[in-house]
Protein backbone atom coordinates (compact mmCIF):
# COMPACT_ATOMS: atom_id res chain seq x y z
CA UNK A 1 0.00 0.00 0.00
CA UNK A 2 1.25 3.47 -0.84
CA UNK A 3 2.17 5.89 1.93
CA UNK A 4 -0.53 8.40 0.88
CA UNK A 5 -3.18 5.66 1.02
CA UNK A 6 -2.02 4.57 4.46
CA UNK A 7 -2.12 8.20 5.68
CA UNK A 8 -5.71 8.57 4.38
CA UNK A 9 -6.76 5.42 6.21
CA UNK A 10 -5.10 6.57 9.43
CA UNK A 11 -6.77 9.97 9.11
CA UNK A 12 -10.15 8.30 8.56
CA UNK A 13 -9.81 5.55 11.18
CA UNK A 14 -7.52 7.14 13.77
CA UNK A 15 -3.77 7.13 14.28
CA UNK A 16 -3.88 4.23 16.76
CA UNK A 17 -5.11 1.83 14.06
CA UNK A 18 -2.69 -1.04 13.41
CA UNK A 19 -1.02 -0.39 10.03
CA UNK A 20 -0.09 -4.07 9.58
CA UNK A 21 -3.77 -4.97 9.89
CA UNK A 22 -4.65 -2.26 7.35
CA UNK A 23 -2.04 -3.58 4.91
CA UNK A 24 -3.43 -7.12 5.21
CA UNK A 25 -6.99 -5.94 4.70
CA UNK A 26 -5.96 -3.88 1.67
CA UNK A 27 -4.18 -6.90 0.20
CA UNK A 28 -7.42 -8.88 0.54
CA UNK A 29 -9.96 -6.20 -0.44
CA UNK A 30 -7.95 -4.06 -2.91
CA UNK A 31 -9.94 -0.92 -2.03
CA UNK A 32 -9.34 1.81 0.54
CA UNK A 33 -13.07 2.39 0.86
CA UNK A 34 -13.70 -1.31 1.55
CA UNK A 35 -10.93 -1.41 4.17
CA UNK A 36 -12.26 1.65 5.98
CA UNK A 37 -15.84 0.35 5.89
CA UNK A 38 -14.81 -3.06 7.20
CA UNK A 39 -12.91 -1.55 10.14
CA UNK A 40 -15.74 0.86 10.97
CA UNK A 41 -18.37 -1.88 10.79
CA UNK A 42 -16.31 -4.06 13.14
CA UNK A 43 -16.03 -1.16 15.58
CA UNK A 44 -19.79 -0.58 15.39
CA UNK A 45 -20.48 -4.29 16.01
CA UNK A 46 -18.18 -4.29 19.04
CA UNK A 47 -19.85 -1.18 20.41
CA UNK A 48 -23.36 -2.57 19.92
CA UNK A 49 -22.39 -5.83 21.64
CA UNK A 50 -21.78 -3.85 24.85
CA UNK A 51 -24.39 -1.90 26.83
CA UNK A 52 -24.70 1.60 25.39
CA UNK A 53 -25.46 3.19 28.74
CA UNK A 54 -24.40 2.22 32.25
CA UNK A 55 -25.38 4.28 35.28
CA UNK A 56 -24.63 3.98 38.97
CA UNK A 57 -26.97 6.38 40.75
CA UNK A 58 -25.08 9.37 42.06
CA UNK A 59 -21.69 7.87 41.17
CA UNK A 60 -21.09 7.63 37.43
CA UNK A 61 -22.90 7.42 34.11
CA UNK A 62 -21.24 6.10 30.95
CA UNK A 63 -23.12 6.70 27.71
CA UNK A 64 -21.56 5.53 24.42
CA UNK A 65 -24.60 6.13 22.22
CA UNK A 66 -22.91 9.26 20.83
CA UNK A 67 -19.98 7.14 19.71
CA UNK A 68 -22.37 4.77 17.96
CA UNK A 69 -24.08 7.64 16.16
CA UNK A 70 -20.70 9.02 15.06
CA UNK A 71 -19.65 5.62 13.67
CA UNK A 72 -22.93 5.29 11.78
CA UNK A 73 -22.48 8.76 10.26
CA UNK A 74 -18.94 7.91 9.20
CA UNK A 75 -20.09 4.62 7.65
CA UNK A 76 -22.92 6.37 5.79
CA UNK A 77 -20.48 8.95 4.45
CA UNK A 78 -18.13 6.26 3.13
CA UNK A 79 -21.00 4.26 1.63
CA UNK A 80 -21.91 7.32 -0.45
CA UNK A 81 -20.15 6.83 -3.82
CA UNK A 82 -19.65 10.59 -4.20
CA UNK A 83 -17.37 10.73 -1.13
CA UNK A 84 -13.83 11.14 -2.49
CA UNK A 85 -11.41 8.32 -1.74
CA UNK A 86 -7.80 8.33 -2.98
CA UNK A 87 -7.26 6.09 -5.97
CA UNK A 88 -10.91 5.93 -6.98
CA UNK A 89 -12.50 7.65 -9.93
CA UNK A 90 -15.34 9.94 -8.89
CA UNK A 91 -18.69 8.88 -10.31
CA UNK A 92 -20.17 10.96 -13.11
CA UNK A 93 -22.82 13.44 -12.10
CA UNK A 94 -26.29 12.65 -13.52
CA UNK A 95 -26.39 15.95 -15.42
CA UNK A 96 -22.81 15.68 -16.70
CA UNK A 97 -22.33 14.64 -20.31
CA UNK A 98 -21.41 10.99 -20.48
CA UNK A 99 -18.67 9.67 -22.68
CA UNK A 100 -20.20 7.83 -25.55
CA UNK A 101 -19.53 7.12 -29.19
CA UNK A 102 -21.08 9.37 -31.79
CA UNK A 103 -21.28 7.99 -35.30
CA UNK A 104 -21.23 10.49 -38.13
CA UNK A 105 -22.92 9.53 -41.38
CA UNK A 106 -22.88 11.35 -44.62
CA UNK A 107 -26.28 12.68 -45.62
CA UNK A 108 -27.52 11.75 -49.07
CA UNK A 109 -27.13 14.52 -51.61
CA UNK A 110 -30.16 16.02 -53.27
Amino acid sequence: MEDASRRWLLTTLGTTTDTTDLDQRYGRLHSLRAVALEVLRERRAALVAQPLKVALSGVVTVDTSGNLAALERQIAELEDPTTPVPGEQPPCAPDAPSSSVLYLRERPRR
